[in-house]
């Protein structure tokens, strides 16, 4: 997964079925303004915890636009190469929520159902699917929706290894962490993972981890 190679960054002048740049014109307390952005679709997030063994499943994955933005300016050649021996890969791995955009005609939950059979392997039932919150996220960039959802999981739900799309890119290491793994996470200054994450686990351990894991005051 970290074996990042030939990198090379260019203006995006073709047409992208991802992502739409845009300038916004527009005028605010008699003010008249612009402002870039860019056009994405909307996704859907899942907190996923297995039960049987009271862990967390999560996933790992390169992040393009997390590697080059971990690039110091001075590594950012002008012929758009970057040396991956002074700025190898590991620097674009997140940790992240099962995730995914909404391409579908589908309802929310079957969106997230399907990123939870594709990324982590695990046939949940739409039933399992509980809301948490719908949200913006890149707001001064995107500000694209993304609905986040809860679902426990057992074992035998797990019906393969999970690890996302071949034909479509993507290459996902699944990961699950228990509740003090969770929390030691937490506790660090810095993490290499969206903003989205870091309220899940929050969301999680304040309502769903398991009581006999938390802390009492005495």
């Amino acid at each position: 997964m970290e074996a990042v190679e030939d990198v090379k960054v260019e203006a995006l002048t073709a047409a992208s079925q991802f992502v739409k740049p845009l300038r916004m014109h527009y005028r605010q307390d008699k003010k008249d303004k612009i402002w870039d952005l860019v056009s994405l679709h909307d996704s859907v997030s899942v907190i996923l915890f297995n039960t049987d063994r009271q862990v967390l499943v999560l996933v790992r994955q390169f992040r393009p636009a997390v590697y080059y933005n971990s690039v110091p300016e001075e590594g950012r050649q002008a012929s758009g190469h970057v040396d991956t021996s002074k700025y190898p890969g590991c620097s674009g791995i997140t940790l992240e929520l099962c995730a995914g955009i909404v391409d579908k005609k589908v309802s929310l939950e079957e969106m997230a159902q399907l990123e939870a059979l594709e990324e982590c392997g695990y046939d949940v039932p739409l039933k399992n699917f509980d809301h948490v919150k719908t949200f913006r996220s890149g707001v001064g960039v995107s500000g694209d929706r993304q609905t986040m959802f809860y679902a426990e999981v057992t074992d035998k739900m797990k019906v393969t290894e999970g690890g996302g799309l071949e034909a479509e890119g993507e290459l996902i290491e699944v990961v699950e962490m228990g509740l003090q793994e969770v929390k030691e996470l937490m506790a660090k200054p810095e993490i290499t993972a969206p903003v989205g994450l870091l309220f899940a686990l929050t969301w999680f351990l304040q309502h769903k981890a398991p009581s006999n894991t938390t802390t009492t005051a005495t």
